[in-house]
């Protein structure tokens, strides 16, 4: 049960999402209502193409709101500062970084952009939470390495660790577990649930891998073609909400088991 205490971090009030030209307007969905609370780890789940990566890119104020309201800490995002949002919200994506010759600490280190001065010169305090971000993801090893020697699993580490150097409330993440194996999707999203508890930061992550979503999220939004519902995992298996969410025909939920299965 969620304590009626709990501080919202991002409100999202009536959104419609989507594209827009001169000429047409494309909504990709809409009457999406979410209150993502401090402190906890959201998985963004559903089918290829529902819009997944439309909502992410809305929320983080990439692509513009088409109707409705998004604010954090109770502020419209459209009423932050760019450099201002950047101190609330960070945002992890699946492209390739512009360059592999950085080091590890010189990649984390950009984490702190919006908090040094025009020059860039870190300070005492910056490079104390850059560290601090390196330690939490467990990759002291990997700090002096250039980022082209790193495998997909190691440079994931250090863009979440990128992400907690930029020290905001809320950590956005597209997809982190793609490319990996099932051992390194597991632990990718096994540090995040740790990250949240020992933070008290709020992460966001769209993905694939809903088995380990609803093992390991204390709220999971499910984006289907017609709605958009936003709930504990528990009360998401008791609704029945996952067996809407692909066509019947070949795979279906198993709510004692908590998982999907290929059917014979």
């Amino acid at each position: 049960m969620k304590s009626k205490n709990q501080h919202t971090i991002l409100k999202t009030k009536n959104l419609s999402i989507g594209y827009q030209s001169k000429k047409t307007t494309t909504i990709v969905a809409s009457n999406i209502n979410l209150n993502l609370q401090k402190g906890e780890l959201i998985g963004l789940v559903g089918g290829n193409g529902v819009g997944k990566s439309t909502l992410l890119r809305t929320i983080t104020n990439v692509q513009p709101i088409l109707h409705g309201e998004i604010s954090i800490h109770n502020k419209p995002i459209n009423q932050y500062a760019a450099k201002d949002l950047a101190k609330v919200q960070s945002l992890v994506l699946t492209e390739q970084i512009a360059s592999k010759n950085l080091s590890v600490f010189e990649l984390i280190a950009l984490g702190r952009q919006p908090y040094t001065n025009w020059v860039g010169n870190l300070s005492n305090q910056d490079l104390e939470i850059i560290n601090k971000a390196i330690s939490q993801t467990n990759i002291e090893s990997l700090k002096f390495k250039r980022c082209f020697e790193l495998s997909d699993g190691q440079l994931q580490k250090v863009m979440i660790a990128r992400a907690l150097a930029q020290d905001t409330d809320l950590i956005i993440l597209d997809e982190p577990t793609t490319h990996l194996d099932m051992y390194h999707k597991a632990y990718i999203l096994k540090l995040l649930q740790k990250i949240t508890k020992e933070t008290g930061k709020t992460i966001l992550f769209s993905s694939h891998e809903i088995d380990l979503a609803i093992q390991l999220c204390d709220t999971i939004i499910v984006m289907t073609n017609t709605e958009v519902i936003c709930d504990a995992p528990c009360n998401l298996i008791e609704k029945g909400t996952f067996n809407t969410l692909f066509p019947k025909d070949l795979i279906a939920f198993d709510d004692k088991t908590g998982s999907f299965r290929v059917k014979k």
